[in-house]
């Protein structure tokens, strides 16, 4: 989401009045630098009943069962179209909660900051991470941060960790499909992966696609809600892309996957972004969608309830669990064709989240 769209939901938050334009070795020291850093407007910006306290950990109360994520961010660049490093590390753990059938409470934010950094990209970085947290219904209860030397890191990388409370119904598990299950897409792919790459150097090319960071446990949750157990197993393909995704999750079952390629809801402009540069949108990153897999009694209603919300408009059913091919994920093409779909072999697109 753009700054400006942030601004008129209300999170216009002034950058507070400092004496250092940059990040310095010494602001990672423990010392007085980390705590003007810390207290020039971090506390401030997240200031929460737990983070308050400033304490080394935090002690949560919880009922029933747990999820538990932790996750590392290092993209680039760290500003992106639709979103920033701040956002990414927010929802990109948020998500990992719902993809196990939880709903996110907590997060934990670790930072490294390389010496360098401006103040002013700080800023902007925890202004969209008190953004994605308020639009996500989480709070920040405890953190670290450490500063490393100039050249040692690429402006900051981001380390989290998420708890969440698992939904009543929720059963995501893989040993829960069976053949004749329909799998579904929420969105659009590859969106999020040529967004980074519009802005990369060398890769620079004219675009309006901005990234599909964003949370996804209320759309998850409505699932859950309506269907339960019939809500049968969650992904958020991201790195690898849906390609990588699919085959993971038949590479040791008993039963194959079926993909039709016609169904796969993809953008004219990120189709044509993946041709130029010679990409498959199945390999491509993802941030703002995520497979399901479901009873096939379900797939059709579970889809026009997907397509109810604003970040599922594009939902769709794209394939089936089949006692064909076990162990293997094949595309069928709308001309007849079919291939395996492999893991993504080495790194297509280094540093996505």
């Amino acid at each position: 989401m753009s700054t400006d769209t942030k601004i008129k939901m209300g999170l216009q938050c002034p950058m507070p009045q400092l004496d250092f334009e940059y990040i310095t070795l010494g602001h990672g020291s423990g010392g007085l630098l980390t705590n003007k850093l810390l207290n020039s407007g971090v506390f401030k910006l997240f200031s929460n009943p737990f983070l308050d306290k400033q304490h080394d950990g935090a002690i949560i109360n919880t009922s029933g069962e747990l999820a538990i994520t932790t996750d590392s961010f290092v993209v680039s660049p760290i500003f992106f179209p639709g979103g920033n490093i701040g956002e990414l590390s927010v929802f990109g753990t948020v998500n990992d909660l719902a993809m196990c059938g939880a709903r996110p409470k907590y997060l934990t934010l670790g930072f490294i900051l390389e010496e360098g950094l401006t103040m002013k990209e700080f800023w902007d970085v925890l202004v969209g991470i008190k953004w994605a947290a308020e639009e996500s219904g989480v709070q920040i209860i405890t953190g670290d941060t450490k500063v490393v030397d100039k050249g040692k890191g690429d402006k900051v990388f981001i380390n989290t960790t998420g708890v969440g409370e698992l939904l009543p119904g929720a059963s995501i598990d893989q040993n829960n499909i069976k053949v004749g299950d329909k799998i579904i897409v929420s969105g659009q792919v590859a969106t999020h992966g040529v967004a980074i790459m519009s802005v990369r150097k060398g890769l620079e090319f004219e675009t309006t696609i901005e990234s599909d960071t964003r949370c996804l446990h209320k759309m998850v949750e409505g699932l859950i809600e309506q269907f339960g157990q019939k809500v049968k197993f969650l992904r958020d393909p991201t790195r690898g892309g849906i390609g990588t995704s699919l085959t993971e999750m038949s590479k040791s079952a008993s039963w194959g996957i079926n993909i039709h390629q016609d169904n796969l809801p993809t953008d004219q402009q990120v189709e044509s972004a993946c041709e130029l540069l010679g990409l498959d949108p199945l390999y491509v990153a993802n941030e703002g969608i995520f497979l399901t897999i479901v009873d096939p009694d379900i797939a059709n209603e579970a889809v026009n309830i997907l397509r109810q919300h604003e970040y599922g408009t594009h939902a769709a059913i794209i394939g089936e669990i089949v006692e064909d091919h076990p162990g293997q994920a094949v595309l069928f093409s709308g001309i007849g064709g079919k291939r395996v779909i492999n893991m993504l072999i080495g790194e297509q697109l280094p540093r996505i989240c």
